[in-house]
This record gives C-alpha cells, sequence and structure tokens, in this order.
C-alpha cells in the first residue's frame, strides 16, 4: 500500500470487496455509496462487519477539503430545510467520538448554529446536562457537558449530527432522553449515509407522532446493508481464526502492537490468495498478490528508522475551545478563522521541504481542530496533505486493497481516562508513506505515557522520518462558583477529620467537616433534655443524650436483623448508587447527612468502587433540624469540589422533614452569597414517606444501622450546635466515644452489607432500569400521614411524630416515647422495637391503615411528672 490514502477506489477495487466475498454481504442503494463507504471486521457481539466512511476523516486519512467539505455541504441542505428564522435559532449536536468533527463542520454550514458535542471524558467542574446510551457500541456511555447550561434549552430545532443512520436506537435514545427533559418542536437528524432496513425506517416517523414533535432527516446518501442468514456467528469465526492463526505464527509487529501478524487462505476463487491479516501494521515477505498493482509495494510498508521528532507552540488564542465539549459558538468560530493561517505557517515551519506527504492525526474526540489546521496547512504546503483521527474501536486490519482497513499502530491511552487504560488505535498511517505525521492532541492527553517508549509517538516515528507534536490547550470552563469562592474563607477552614484519630471508620470511608467536641462535657439525662426542648428553653442539637449501652439481648437481636436484612440493604444501595451516577453525577461527590447517613454513605462509596472502579469522595456534615445545614461545610465543599458534583445522602426519609430543611438551607446559602450549585435532593436508601426520587426502596424496613447510636455510626455522636463552642467559622461539633470501642459493630455492619453485593448484583440491574423508567414524583404521603395522626392523638405538632422504622428507635433511644403505632401484621422489623419498648414500658399499639410499619410517638407534654398513655409514669 503505497498510496497516502486508501480511498476505497484502489485501481477500481472497492475497499468492501473482501469482506462482502467472504461473509456475503452487500451494500445497496445510491450509486456514490460505495465511494464513501468500505467494510472491515471487527469483535462484537452484535454486528461483525463495521462501516469505514472514506469522508470522515476517522479511518481513513483524507484531504480535509473532502471532509469539512461534505459536513459543510450537509449543514447548507439542513439551511435550506429550515429557512433562515429556523436556523437562527438551532443548536447542533454532534456525537462522541466518530462524528465530533463532523458535527462542527454541520455547525459551519448553518454559519449561525451552536455546536455541542457528546464525550466521554467527565470534566471536573462541569455539570452533566444529559447523557445517553449507544446500544451498539463497544463505549456507550455519553456526556453532555454544556459550558451554559441553557444551550440546550429553547423551542429552535435540534440538529443531530452521527456519521450514519444505522438502525436509529442511538438518535431515537437520545431525543427522547433530551425531549423529557429540554422539548423541542423540531428535530433534523443527519448523517452521511442512512443505512436502515426497511423494517428500521418506518420508526422515524412514528418517533415523531409519539413525542408530539417534528423529525427531519438529511443525508448525503442513502442504502442498506444485506446481511446473509448467519453472518454474525460466521464473522465472528473468522476474526477469531485469524486472531488464532496470528498467535500461532508469533510475528511481532514492528509497530509495537501486541496483536501479531497472520496469514488466511482467502474464500474460493479469490485471487487474493496469498493476502494477509495485519494487525498492526508490518507487511510479510511472500509473494505479491497478482491483483496488487503495485510491485513495490512491500518497500513502502518496511519499518523506517526511528523518527525526528519536533513540538510545535501553536500559540492557540487564550479562551478559545479546542472543541464541542462544553459548546462552541459562531463568535468563537470566528476566533479559530482568524487565528489559523497563523497557526498552520508555524506547522508548516517544521515540516521538511521535500516533503511530499503529510497526515494531520487527530486525537479520538479532538477532531474539528486537527482537521482545520489540516485543511489550512493544505492551503500553504506543496505537499499533500491528509486528515484522519486515533480512535477507541479496535478493528482488524487487512493487508489488502479490498479491505478498508489496510495497517493499525496500537498503542496505550495516553489521557488517563475514566475508564481506565487501554488500547488506542490509528489506522492506514503504517504503509502509507507519509513524510511527516502531525500529531495533535489536547494537553489532557499530552502525558508521559504519549511520549513514552511504545506510545503513540515513538509509534509514529517507527513509520514516518518527521514526527510533529502540536498541543492544544484543554478546554474547562471556569466554574460558575469560581466568583463566589473569593469572598469565601475557605483557607480559614480545617480539613476533614478522619479515622482513627477521629471516628472508627478507616480514613478512606468518610472525612467529617466536623470539630472534635470529646473533652465536653455535652450529655444530659433523656427527661432533663425532653422538658428543655418541649418548654422551648434549648434546642435539641445544644446537648447529646445519654448513649444507650444495648443490653446482650438487644445485640443478639441487633445481628440476627443483619444476618437476615443484609442483602435487601445491599440491594438497596446499589440502586440508589447506580441512580446517582446515572442522573446526578458520573463521579458523584457523596456528602451523608451525619449521622445517621454516614453508614449509607460508606456503603454507597463501596457500591462505587465494587461496581464501577470508582474511588469517590465521601464527607460526613451536620444538618440540624431549625438551623440548617452547615454554612462553613458547604463553604469547604466548594472551594474543594464542584457543587453540582455533591449528592447529599441520608439513612431514610420519615415524613421529610430534613428533606425539607436541606432545600430552605440551601436556598438561603445561595442568597447570602455562598456557592451557587449544591442539588438539596436527597439520596436515601429507604423513603418510606415519599419524600424524594433518589432511593433505594421505598418499603419501610428495619434496616439495622438504625437499631444503635454510635456503635453504629464509628463511634460518633448526634451532632452539635451550640452558641458558646461553635464560632461563625466553626463547623458544627460532634464526640468521639473511643471507650465503646469494646461494643463497636460500624465496620462489621459495613463488610456484613458489602459482601452481598455480588450476590445482588443482577438484581440491582434491572431494578435500576424499572424504577429509572417509573414515575418517581415525591406523594409526601408520609407527611400527610403524620398530620393526620398528630390530630387523631391530640398531639398538635408534627415534631413529635416520628414516622418509620429508623425514627420510632431513635425514639425509643433518645427521646421520651408516649406511645408506637405498629402496622398490623408487622414481624421481625419491629422485634427490636417492641424489645425497646418493653424495656422502657411504652405501649404497642396495633393500627389497620398505616402507610408505615410503625410510628413512635414523643410524649406531648412531658415533665418529670408526666404519664404514659396508660396512666402510669414514664420510664426513662
Amino acid at each position: 500500500m503505497n498510496n497516502a490514502v486508501n480511498n476505497g477506489d484502489d485501481d477500481g477495487i472497492w475497499s468492501g470487496t473482501w469482506v462482502a466475498e467472504r461473509l456475503g454481504v452487500e451494500l445497496v442503494g445510491d450509486d456514490t455509496l460505495t465511494d464513501l463507504l468500505g467494510l472491515a471486521l471487527r469483535r462484537n457481539p452484535k454486528r461483525a462487519h463495521l462501516l469505514v466512511s472514506n469522508v470522515l476523516g476517522k479511518h481513513v486519512p483524507q484531504s480535509p477539503s473532502v471532509v469539512h467539505g461534505h459536513g459543510f455541504a450537509l449543514g447548507r441542505r439542513v439551511r435550506e430545510l429550515l429557512g433562515a428564522e429556523e436556523a437562527a435559532e438551532a443548536v447542533v449536536l454532534g456525537y462522541a467520538e466518530t462524528a465530533t468533527g463532523l458535527g462542527h463542520s454541520v455547525a459551519d454550514g448553518l454559519g449561525t448554529a451552536p455546536y455541542l458535542h457528546s464525550t466521554r471524558r467527565p470534566v471536573a467542574g462541569v455539570a452533566q446536562a444529559g447523557g445517553f446510551e449507544e446500544s451498539h457500541s463497544h463505549a456507550t456511555s455519553h456526556l453532555l457537558l454544556p459550558e451554559d447550561p441553557a444551550l440546550l434549552v429553547g423551542d429552535g430545532p435540534l440538529v443531530l449530527v452521527d456519521d450514519e443512520f444505522s438502525t436509529g436506537n442511538t438518535v431515537l435514545n437520545t431525543v427522547r432522553a433530551l425531549h423529557e427533559r429540554y422539548p423541542r418542536r423540531r428535530y433534523v437528524v443527519v448523517a452521511l449515509v442512512d443505512m436502515r432496513s426497511a423494517a428500521d425506517a418506518g420508526r422515524l416517523d412514528d418517533f415523531a407522532r409519539e413525542i408530539g414533535a417534528r423529525v427531519d432527516l438529511v443525508t448525503a446518501a442513502s442504502g442498506t446493508v444485506l446481511l446473509p442468514e448467519g453472518v454474525l456467528e460466521k464473522g465472528q469465526e473468522l476474526v477469531a481464526r485469524y486472531e488464532a492463526e496470528a498467535a500461532a505464527s508469533g510475528d511481532r509487529s514492528s509497530a509495537g502492537s501486541s496483536a501479531p501478524v497472520a496469514r488466511f487462505p482467502a474464500p474460493p476463487g479469490d485471487v487474493a490468495a496469498d493476502a494477509r491479516l495485519n494487525a498492526s501494521g508490518a507487511r510479510g515477505t511472500a509473494r505479491q498478490a497478482p491483483h496488487d498493482p503495485h510491485p513495490d509495494a512491500d518497500r513502502a510498508w518496511q519499518t523506517r528508522p526511528q523518527g525526528h521528532m519536533t513540538r510545535v507552540n501553536l500559540f492557540w488564542p487564550r479562551g478559545l475551545p479546542d472543541g464541542g465539549r462544553h459548546g462552541f459558538t459562531p463568535a468563537h468560530r470566528i476566533r479559530l478563522d482568524a487565528a489559523l493561517p497563523e497557526m498552520a505557517a508555524r506547522l508548516a515551519e517544521a515540516l521538511p521541504q521535500d516533503a511530499r506527504s503529510v497526515l494531520v492525526l487527530g486525537f479520538e474526540e479532538l477532531m474539528y481542530a486537527p482537521l482545520r489546521l489540516a485543511r489550512e496547512l493544505e492551503q500553504v504546503v506543496a505537499a499533500e496533505v491528509r486528515s484522519s483521527t486515533t480512535t477507541r474501536s479496535p478493528v482488524l486490519a487487512v493487508d489488502d486493497p479490498g479491505y478498508a482497513i489496510r495497517s493499525r499502530i496500537v498503542f496505550p491511552a495516553h489521557d488517563d481516562p475514566a475508564d481506565g487504560p487501554g488500547e488506542r488505535y490509528a489506522y492506514n498511517v503504517a504503509g502509507s508513506g507519509f513524510d511527516a505525521v502531525v500529531a495533535v492532541v489536547d494537553s489532557v492527553a499530552d502525558t508521559r505515557e504519549l511520549h513514552a517508549p511504545g506510545g503513540l509517538l515513538s509509534q509514529l516515528a517507527a513509520h514516518t522520518p518527521h514526527v510533529v507534536l502540536a498541543v492544544v490547550p484543554s478546554y474547562v470552563p471556569e466554574p460558575l462558583y469560581a466568583a463566589a469562592l473569593s469572598e469565601e474563607r475557605p483557607a480559614m477552614l480545617p480539613e476533614p477529620l478522619r479515622g482513627p484519630a477521629f471516628s472508627s471508620y478507616p480514613p478512606e470511608e468518610v472525612g467529617w467537616l466536623l470539630q472534635d467536641l470529646s473533652d465536653v462535657t455535652l450529655e444530659a439525662p433523656t427527661e432533663e433534655r425532653e422538658e428543655a426542648i418541649q418548654s422551648g428553653g434549648a434546642h435539641y442539637a445544644e446537648s447529646l443524650p445519654v448513649e444507650y449501652q444495648p443490653s446482650e439481648q438487644y445485640q443478639e437481636l441487633f445481628h440476627a436483623a443483619l444476618e437476615t436484612s443484609a442483602a435487601r440493604i445491599a440491594q438497596a444501595v446499589g440502586v440508589v448508587t447506580e441512580t446517582v451516577i446515572a442522573e446526578r453525577s458520573p463521579r458523584p461527590v457523596l456528602v451523608s447527612l451525619a449521622r445517621a447517613g454516614t453508614p449509607v454513605g460508606v456503603l454507597m462509596r463501596r457500591w462505587a468502587q465494587f461496581r464501577h472502579g470508582l474511588d469517590l469522595p465521601h464527607y460526613a456534615v451536620s444538618i440540624v433540624r431549625g438551623r440548617g445545614i452547615d454554612a462553613n461545610a458547604l463553604r469547604w465543599l466548594a472551594a474543594h469540589h464542584d457543587p453540582r458534583d455533591v449528592v447529599f445522602v441520608d439513612g431514610w426519609t420519615g415524613k421529610g422533614a430534613i428533606t425539607r430543611e436541606l432545600a430552605a438551607a440551601i436556598e438561603e446559602f445561595e442568597a447570602g452569597g455562598g456557592a451557587a450549585g449544591f442539588d438539596a435532593e436527597i439520596a436515601v436508601l429507604a423513603d418510606p414517606g415519599s419524600c424524594v426520587r433518589t432511593y433505594g426502596t421505598r418499603d419501610d424496613f428495619l434496616i439495622p444501622s438504625a437499631c444503635l447510636n454510635s456503635t453504629v455510626s464509628g463511634l460518633i455522636s448526634r451532632t452539635v450546635l451550640r452558641a458558646d463552642l461553635v464560632g461563625p467559622n466553626d463547623f458544627h461539633g460532634a464526640k468521639f466515644y473511643r471507650e465503646l470501642a469494646g461494643t463497636d459493630v460500624s465496620v462489621a455492619f459495613l463488610d456484613a452489607v458489602a459482601a452481598r453485593f455480588p450476590e445482588v448484583a443482577d438484581a440491582v440491574g434491572g431494578a435500576v432500569k424499572e424504577l429509572l423508567a417509573s414515575d418517581r414524583t415525591p406523594s409526601w404521603e408520609g407527611w400527610r400521614a403524620v398530620e393526620r395522626i398528630s390530630e387523631e392523638y391530640g398531639i398538635h405538632d408534627v415534631n413529635l411524630v416520628k414516622p418509620g422504622v429508623g425514627e420510632t428507635t431513635r425514639v425509643l433511644l433518645r427521646r421520651v416515647p408516649w406511645k408506637i403505632l405498629a402496622r398490623a401484621g408487622a414481624g421481625a422489623d419491629l422485634d427490636h422495637v417492641r424489645l425497646l419498648a418493653g424495656l422502657r414500658g411504652v405501649p404497642v399499639e396495633e393500627v389497620g391503615e398505616l402507610p408505615y410499619t410503625c410510628v413512635g410517638l414523643i410524649h406531648p407534654q412531658f415533665t418529670r411528672g408526666a404519664t404514659g398513655a396508660d396512666g402510669k409514669a414514664v420510664t426513662v
């Protein structure tokens, strides 16, 4: 292969011939279809063949004018379709990674449209405005990270751009997800080729009727792929056989690939009897295939000496985005157009004067900036300039003119990807005879791995005498909260407390945004606290109850309850964590509401590690009913994390008081000049009160961590807020009960639940899909029930009605209980409640109609001479 580009017409041989002959695949449609597309093979459980575009500038090096011209022409057609008025209101959305440059070019053709492309790279400080899945892809999660959250809001047309429209699933999934959140009247789907089957062709119209919007389709060509029966299995067998032969041959590529070169037989009658699978870019020495018109092709494939590498400073304009990951406006395009000639001149100076062919090689999603640089370079150098891009997509390479991917270079990922290390690929570069390759990467990818032996640069140097590196600064929007931070006091706030100095949790499990009041005597007898609280003489957060020391019988009950419910809790943990990652942030910052939320936050962190390999930050903060959340803790979080990534976590909801408290506190914090972006929605393990949208279950069941106090919460007390102890620049306080270490079950509780993660993983997956598709709007059923109970029992204070198993347990452990209402037929979930109630002489009354398993009633008018519901003195 001595030509500088495999354009699908190597002396009349279509670059899909090899696959078509072996698998019986046919491309039928417009006359231009085979000019636009070739075929290759890939290992994929859903589709063995790959449509390879000759004009996209991805896998096949192509003239940058041709690549940009195709996208620009599609944009002009969209403009004609919409008319000038609607085109002026349009927004263009491209798909990562393959269509990012195409989408940019379509936006150029529209002229006045801002552009955004999806990304697989999470960016700290930028909130996710949406996301979707690509059903047939090897890498599915697409994120939408616009700098301006309003970019996707509006009634103007949304133009969605992909390289091919094969089944329509990805586009329809995207439109459905976006339409639910940002509804519009009109959508335009743009693709280079429409390859839908007859069965899929009618779905677009049906879908438009379903959502009540107009959906148009604009493509450069159309057709379909005819697949014989059993083609997937046959393709997989073909790939497996060739890979096995490659491995058996032991012939390693000089390009540094881990994949060896293989020889394989052609089908009967095929003149390419000696064609070879080239999985990495080297060429063998067997005789020339009879139909190969290039008798000296072997010479072009020989590994070149280590090339010369030059780094060029482009002087990229300050503040100009490197692409559309966070949005690219017409104003940005004007700035880029103005800067391109000077940047291209700098690249031209770094190229050898006698260069006849030059490749500008982009980097995965970074397609548009390299394409525009290549197009400008094309105007100022005598050499033939081509443009293509590295990719995540693994494709077999076959050294045959009738195959679209003639060679591949394999190298390690060099941008510290969120999904971990892996192989990356550059196709049709090795053996193409380029005199120089200009590698254009963003600064995130300018890493040690890029420059290391075996990295991309050294791989390129093995195949061209001159490698030029140009680094475009990775654009990261300034966080919306940055201005507010300058007026805050983050430097005055201490770092979080961690175990073992504070709490029995390992230090990595949680950081406590609290101050240590362990040396202060804060405990008061329960009856004194209750009398002071109800008389208005003190707030419940100004003192602590004496820690309940569980009896041997009660501890046995706890362990029995844990054994029974561990799997149920594990599933709820998995469901709430997966919901958070899917809807709130791909890398959330977990912030537990101390202390009941803390074990749940630790378990969510463990699930994220177990299921996704994520090491999520986790903190615990104080929130006090009637006083709000610790504002200094919010300031600390805003100084160290994007508030939009923060997810507040609690154990369960009762009547929803804390949910409302948090919402009011966040609103007050922002109104007072605090950082914007915190989401007041709480994620909870159980939501029996129907107060939140993010939960593991809405069942009211026994969560064993509610059975105990500090001994299941890292030996930390409930939080304290008292003016003489907590100053204006201090965190709220808490105590560490080191002396209770002998009865501590905090880590044992976590380990018991986490041990059940593998067995519930499948159930979690199904439950999450069902949950995300359901209506989770809070009904506040619990609040209405509490109001009714308050009136029916003559309490007239909802704060003295504590619904749910967890809240009832708290009443029995910390307050002066009056009576317990239990739903008729409640079983083992209430064993510990009945035990505690018996120890304290509190009656348990069975009730037929109760939305909770149980409700605890605090004595409505407590004094130390008060009597219980049965007329007897209350035992404390």
